[in-house]
């Protein structure tokens, strides 16, 4: 930690990841329950020697630092703490005085619940800028996730000659026996065949099923005993998220409370009802025809809901909600890797492993880990917004949403063709994505873009090269550089005006007959409305008639051709208000630029204006 990292710590006031002590001549007694639940939590920074006061705070120092440090330090192991936790520490000095950081990492998942003084209930999580004693519950989920045999590993007593679904078995077995490179168990019986594949556990010469088991395969009744709670509750608004009322009710429900494979193939039928492309699936051979573009993006998100929800949770039920620009698949059960590693490839520390494997087995699960990979991938082949994680540590939850908003949206690429920069796609999308959230990790980037992390940070490099982007700390995370800052969002929040002016203009246009457009066309001469066009202001939007110019202009156009065939005779309107902020915003360009009145001058789409043409179309598909 350097002194800017200091200082930012500072300036960040308190909140989930850092708390503040005074810590003059001693360590404050707190500082242990805040050790609890950083450890408990996602780990985070303890400062000594820093007065709070309010939400400021006041450098104080710590006076004998020796003595704190040590005190500290040799009583982060039992009997203070349940665990050893491992610190790392850093002293500084600021205005002549010290200051102490520990920085306190999240515990592995089988060494929690942290708890203080033998005393389990002593046990604290980070709640916003607070140490919060664990409830009953919280301890339970704790308990559940530590333990070295898995939930879903565990046997139940029931009777195994009884307890499934013979359908789901056949169905799953058809798929099973299909599948290039698994064991062929063709002549065993149903039993058999879960006893090959570890789904059964043999206990004093019985065949026991797992908890996995059931919940794969199990028939109703013995499914719903095992989990009596709805496996994911699917709900459908006909309206964006942030027009939905609280009290607004849903058009369309499907509440599934059957084994995991049938609940597969409900959730599959009710996503054909919200497909923009119908398509046909073999729910046999998972044979696919005419798949829509979202396929993946779907599949992905729901299988991981199936799979790693925590099924000892019995309290909160899985929801997904469709609304018209977005789709949330919200589950029980926080995701064991760090947030930095979800999107890496590779094996992860899973909580359901039977569950997992068993999908995996008939291609339900392509990739190893939580699969989000392929939903972030499908999204950008989309052309949208990254997919937002939120992998909630304290609540035990994860969230992914995936929003229907194209990245490099019409005013995106308008403000990028503004600067005046040729970026490639990759390039854009970065910026853009920084756009939206002023600052940005490399591992955002790498989301955004797909690539691997010495690619992205190329990128990266080049659109700080561009003063585009500006290093907060090199290789790590990134800003909007000091010049770009507000400008994008500045425009968002003038777009409407605009829009409203430029609808105006399009109406005038519409409304002037034709005898009238052309005295005044005769009134106007060439350095009347060349003057008129150095008035032209930045592009932030296109208007009606702006975009039929756009489609015209693939191919060269002369402006005669052009104004015939969207039906205007105003010539000097026409170019003040429609063409000339084309030109100026790089939408379209001049066939030759050497001699703008020339009388062959014809229009042609820039690289931005194909790439606007594009969005467009991929808007109404």
């Amino acid at each position: 930690m350097n002194r800017d990292e200091l200082l930012a710590l500072l300036n960040s006031h308190e909140w989930r990841k850092v708390e503040f002590k005074e810590a003059k001549l001693g360590v404050p007694k707190a500082s242990y329950e805040t050790v609890s639940a950083f450890a408990n939590t996602e780990g985070g920074h303890l400062v000594f020697g820093v007065k709070k006061k309010n939400s400021d705070f006041e450098i104080v120092g710590v006076l004998e630092v020796d003595k704190v440090q040590n005190d500290f330090i040799s009583s982060l192991n039992p009997p203070k703490l349940s665990k050893t936790i491992e610190t790392k520490e850093y002293l500084f000095k600021e205005n002549d005085r010290d200051i102490i950081i520990f920085y306190i990492p999240e515990s592995n998942r089988v060494d929690k619940p942290v708890y203080l003084d033998g005393d389990i209930r002593r046990s604290f999580i980070r709640k916003g800028g607070c140490d919060v004693r664990c409830s009953p519950e919280e301890l339970k989920r704790f308990l559940n996730d530590a333990a070295l045999e898995r939930y879903d590993g565990q046997a139940v007593d029931c009777d195994a000659a009884t307890c499934f679904d013979g359908d789901t078995i056949k169905w799953y077995r058809r798929i099973y026996d299909g599948r290039p490179g698994n064991k062929s168990y063709t002549g065993l019986s149903d039993l058999d065949f879960l006893s090959e594949i570890g789904l059964l556990i043999e206990r004093s010469g019985i065949r026991m099923p797992t908890r996995a088991a059931i919940l794969l395969f199990g028939r109703n009744g013995i499914f719903r005993q095992l989990l009596p709670r709805p496996v994911v509750d699917c709900q459908r608004f006909n309206l964006k998220m942030e027009d939905a009322p609280t009290a607004q009710r849903w058009i369309d429900r499907v509440v599934i409370d059957e084994n995991l494979f049938n609940a597969w193939q409900i959730l599959l039928n009710w996503y054909l009802k919200l497909a923009e492309h119908p398509f046909r699936i073999d729910p046999l051979t998972l044979q696919r025809d005419d798949e829509p573009p979202d396929y993946i993006a779907f599949r992905e998100a729901a299988i991981n809901l199936l799979m790693h929800q925590d099924y000892a949770d019995h309290s909160r039920k899985p929801e997904i909600r469709h609304y018209l620009d977005r789709a949330l698949f919200w589950n029980p059960g926080d995701a064991f890797a760090d947030n930095i590693d979800l999107l890496e490839p590779g094996q992860k520390e899973i909580r359901n492993p039977q569950i997992v494997t068993a999908f995996r087995r008939i291609g339900l699960s392509e990739h190893a880990g939580w699969g989000l990979r392929e939903v972030f991938r499908n999204w950008q082949q989309l052309g949208n917004i990254p997919p937002l994680i939120t992998n909630d540590k304290v609540k035990k939850t994860f969230e992914l949403v995936l929003l229907k908003e194209l990245l490099l949206s019409e005013e995106q690429l308008l403000f990028q063709a503004s600067l005046g920069v040729h970026l490639s796609e990759q390039e854009a999308r970065a910026f853009a994505y920084a756009c939206r959230k002023q600052e940005v990790t490399l591992s955002e980037l790498k989301a955004v873009t797909n690539l691997s992390g010495s690619e992205v940070r190329k990128i990266a490099d080049r659109l700080c090269i561009q003063s585009l982007l500006k290093p907060i700390k090199e290789g790590e995370n990134y800003s909007i550089a000091d010049h770009l800052r507000g400008r994008f969002l500045t425009q968002k929040e003038a777009g409407a005006v605009e829009q409203e002016k430029v609808r105006q203009a399009d109406l005038y246009t519409e409304q002037v007959e034709e005898k009238q457009v052309d005295l005044y066309t005769g009134q106007v001469d060439d350095r009347a409305v060349d003057l008129y066009t150095g008035q032209v202001k930045p592009l932030k939007s296109l208007s009606e008639t702006q975009w039929r110019i756009v489609a015209l202009c693939e191919t060269p156009r002369s402006l005669a051709d052009i104004m015939k065939e969207i039906g205007a005779g105003n010539r000097g309107h026409f170019k003040a208000y429609h063409l000339d902020p084309l030109l100026k915003g790089n939408v379209i360009k001049m066939t030759n630029l050497e001699n703008p009145r020339a009388a062959n001058q014809k229009y042609v789409l820039t690289e931005t204006g194909i790439q606007l043409k594009i969005t467009k179309t991929r808007g109404k598909s």
